[in-house]
């Protein structure tokens, strides 16, 4: 697992521009979600082209944080890559950005019906979990998914990113969603990448400008359950 500590230069410029180290002092578990990005098979599982392991070692703290969110009375997503629409809506990525054998491997391996599209097997996904599939690296961005309807849907106001790659589809979404006006926090031992290097960059980009950078101990600190409507 990557080891993350934010640098002292980026808490002084956080505090400077907020006031305090963290924008969430609470998180209303009524109006939250754990999003978890992309912890397939193919991003995370031995064997596969594109799988870091370090994703292999962010799963109990996903698993942690999302029991935790739904004891709380939030709700937990799980955000897959489904590659179905990708030519038709993202066709320049496969065409400019991939060799051919690399773009037709990534077709074939994130389709619904293989075994890459699929969580990684020791990740606890439950029933009544809200399940989204997009098309491009931000889940909210154009056309790739439905996720901001959900969101709305359910009155979530704020989102704990959590998954991989941190530097491309969960830093992709979390931005997004801190210009679609949410309140966002990745969480930096629920999220991982390739190199420390690229995880820190993307996690002291992303505090500075756009939500909050907290591990899963510091979100579950700030956590407030739901109230429970008393019966009329």
């Amino acid at each position: 697992m990557h080891k993350y500590v934010v640098p002292e230069s980026i808490r002084a410029r956080v505090i400077r521009l907020q006031g305090k180290p963290f924008a969430l002092d609470r998180i209303d578990a009524a109006r939250a979600a754990l999003v978890v990005i992309d912890m397939q098979n193919y991003y995370v599982a031995e064997g596969y082209p594109n799988q870091s392991p370090s994703a292999r070692a962010i799963v109990p703290n996903v698993t942690r944080m999302a029991a935790a969110m739904r004891a709380a009375g939030g709700r937990v997503i799980w955000v897959q890559t489904d590659s179905a629409e990708a030519l038709a809506k993202w066709g320049n990525h496969h065409k400019y950005k991939l060799t051919p054998e690399n773009a037709a491997r990534r077709l074939k391996l994130l389709s619904a019906s293989d075994e890459g599209f699929r969580l990684y097997k020791t990740l606890e996904p439950e029933p009544d979990d809200l399940y989204v599939r997009k098309i491009k690296f931000s889940a909210l961005v154009g056309e790739s998914s439905n996720l901001d309807a959900v969101l709305r849907g359910h009155g979530i106001e704020i989102l704990l990113i959590a998954g991989t790659k941190t530097n491309v589809c969960c830093e992709s979404t979390a931005r997004d969603a801190s210009m679609m006006e949410y309140r966002v926090a990745m969480l930096s031992d629920a999220n991982a990448t390739l190199t420390d290097e690229e995880h820190a960059a993307a996690l002291n980009g992303f505090q500075v400008s756009f939500g909050d950078v907290m591990t899963v101990d510091e979100a579950l600190a700030r956590l407030a359950p739901a109230q429970k409507r008393s019966a009329a």
